[in-house]
């Protein structure tokens, strides 16, 4: 099973970016799938996650409304669109698959993980 997601780079303040993470290696139905982020010196973040049906969306505190998570199961892909990036959404973005059918748990380790994707939003 791998993520490999894709789509970092760096950005100015203000500007946007899309990240994608495509899932291989069994089927991902009735799997849940979200990004999470990881500051420089911080805490890893929830930023959000979907519902294999796309019906249930959550989105971490700080990135909601600026963000956008959606997936095409046909493609087993998820993304995240960021919209008026800030300074502080610098951060290592990785996407996680978890069984979880109505999207209401977290990943813990042992579930999918992806490497992750840099982005750096630029003054």
């Amino acid at each position: 099973v791998q993520l490999v997601e894709s789509g970092g780079g760096q950005v100015p303040a203000g500007g946007s970016l899309t990240l994608s993470c495509v899932a291989s290696g069994r089927s991902f139905s009735n799997f849940a799938m979200g990004w999470f982020r990881q500051p420089p010196r911080k805490e890893r973040e929830f930023v959000g996650s979907i519902s294999w049906s796309g019906d249930n969306i959550r989105y971490g505190d700080s990135t909601k409304g600026r963000f956008t998570i959606y997936r095409d199961n046909a493609k087993n892909t998820v993304y995240l669109q960021m919209n008026n990036l800030e300074l502080d959404d610098t951060a290592q973005y990785k996407c996680a698959a978890w069984y979880d059918v109505r999207n209401t748990d977290y990943p813990e380790d042992h579930d999918y993980w992806g490497q992750g994707t840099q982005v750096t939003v630029s003054s």
